[in-house]
Order: C-alpha cells, then structure tokens, then sequence
C-alpha cells in the first residue's frame, strides 16, 4: 500500500486522480513530526511505499519561524526516512542560491539563501543519510486547481485590476502539478530496492515571473496589463534565487517520464479550470 503525506496540497491532490487507492493522510489524520505516530502509522497501514509531499512551504513565513519550518521538514522527513520503507521525497529549486546562468543538475552544488531553502535541504541530506531507499525530485513554481499558487493568485487579480506589477528578474519554470504527479507515479513504480538519488522535475522551457504573468493573462483572455518589476521594487522577508531553472536530462534518462513545455501545460491546466473537471 501506498502512502501519500501532504494529501490535501497541489500535488497530494493531483496524486488522488492517479493513485485513488493509496493512503492519503492529512496533517490531521497524521503529524510526520511524531516519530512513534510515523512507526505506528506505516506498520498498521501495511505501507510499502511513501511518497512526502508534505512541506513547510510558506517562504516568507519561515523566515520569522524557523523553529516551525525546521520541524516539518527536517524532523518530519526524518521520521519518515527512519521507517525502512521506501521513500518519494519532493524538495525544492530554493535550495540552489540562483547565482548560476545555466540549467542545475542534480549534482550542482546547492547553497541555499532562504530559511526555506535551507530546512528543505536540510532534509534532502537526512535522507540521503538515514533512508534505505529513496528518491528525491526537486521542483519549482509548483500550479494547479487546488490550494494557492500564483496562476490562481494572477487569475484573481487580472479580473480585479486594470494593470499589476510583477517581478522579472527572477528566472525559472512553472511546474503543472499534474505533469509532476504523473512522473511521481511512473518512478514509483520502477525504484530498485537500496536506490538513492536527486532528481529535477519542472516543466520544460524557462520564464520570468513577469513572462509567467503574461502569459496567464493572455491564455485566460483577461485584459490586465502586466507591468516587468526588478526585485529590489517588489521586497520580500525571504530572498529568492534569481536563476533557479531546473536541468531534466537526468529523470528523462533514468525513467522516461514526459516533460512538456511550460506553456503547453498551462494551456491544459487554464483549459480544465475553464470546464471546471476538478
């Protein structure tokens, strides 16, 4: 039996249409941060598979609670590595300083610049010290129907305004947490036994914030005018890293999987939130 942690965020969410048979668990149905409640919830559940898409996401946030922040994705991720069972981890583009000018492998190193990118990372390395099987996929700008991200976020506002002011500085690419589900499902069931390994998964391509925003505003039809910002005009608790676009060669190489163009798959993703098939 499979078990998919986070179930109710983005990517929990989009699991459930491919996976309905696994076991979805909440925060509340279970707290990764209970290290008796992680034994007790695997061995009862028959769990032979994990797949960790629970997170403390909130970027800024975590820059003033650290202590919260380190709890879920430090010590939650432990305890989930510490059950034997194998492990699906997602982690993070934050973990790279964006200083770069060409796509990151999964070997690069990483130096994260932000609380968040530092407890993910942190994490990354407990895994890779305490799991006897695991895989971890690092993603970005993660979208979709369910939860908040910025299409829905940008979609509200160009409804709302006449025009918006967005970053374009920062270079990466969206990630449809559809087509990061359907590679989740398809590795998961090709892990050997005693695999460890990093992954990168994003859509295709590369944008700015300020591409992206375009861009939904364009395929969405909405009229809002979208203003290119640098960083320094739009100031954050947390830094981001300005160059952060993720190299696939790897996880195309070893699986397979499909990584479709970042427009292409927010043309598909605006196409069901229009028919409401969510």
């Amino acid at each position: 039996m499979w078990l998919v942690t986070g179930a109710n965020g983005q990517l929990g969410c989009e699991l459930r249409r491919l996976i309905p048979n696994a076991v979805f668990a909440d925060s509340k149905m279970l707290d990764i941060t209970g290290t008796t409640d992680v034994m007790n919830f695997v061995r009862e559940k028959n769990i032979d598979l994990i797949i960790n898409c629970a997170a403390y996401t909130a970027v800024d946030k975590a820059e003033s609670e650290p202590d919260i922040a380190r709890r879920v994705n430090v010590d939650g991720v432990r305890n989930l590595a510490l059950t034997g069972v194998p492990l699906i981890h997602i982690s993070t583009d934050y973990v790279f300083d964006g200083k770069g000018h060409r796509p990151y492998s999964p070997s690069d190193k990483t130096n994260p610049v932000s609380v968040y990118g530092q407890t993910k990372l942190q994490g990354e390395n407990v895994i890779m010290g305490v799991a006897n099987t695991a895989v971890i996929i690092r993603t970005a700008w993660l979208y979709s129907a369910f939860g908040n991200n910025f299409v829905k976020t940008m979609r509200r506002l160009g409804a709302e305004r006449a025009e918006l002011n967005v970053v374009a500085d920062q270079i990466g690419t969206p990630t449809w947490a559809a087509d990061l589900a359907a590679a989740i499902v398809k590795i998961a069931g090709e892990i050997k036994p005693g695999m460890q390994a990093i992954y990168h998964y994003s859509n295709a391509g590369a944008c700015s914030w300020y591409d992206f925003a375009h861009s939904i505003m364009e395929l969405s039809g909405l009229k809002c005018k979208v203003n290119p910002i640098n960083t320094a005009q739009y100031p954050t608790p947390a830094k981001r890293p300005h160059y952060s676009v993720l190299d696939k060669d790897d996880i195309v190489r070893d699986f397979g999987v499909s990584v479709p163009h970042w427009r292409d798959s927010l043309k598909k993703a605006l196409a069901e939130f229009a028919t409401n098939s969510y």
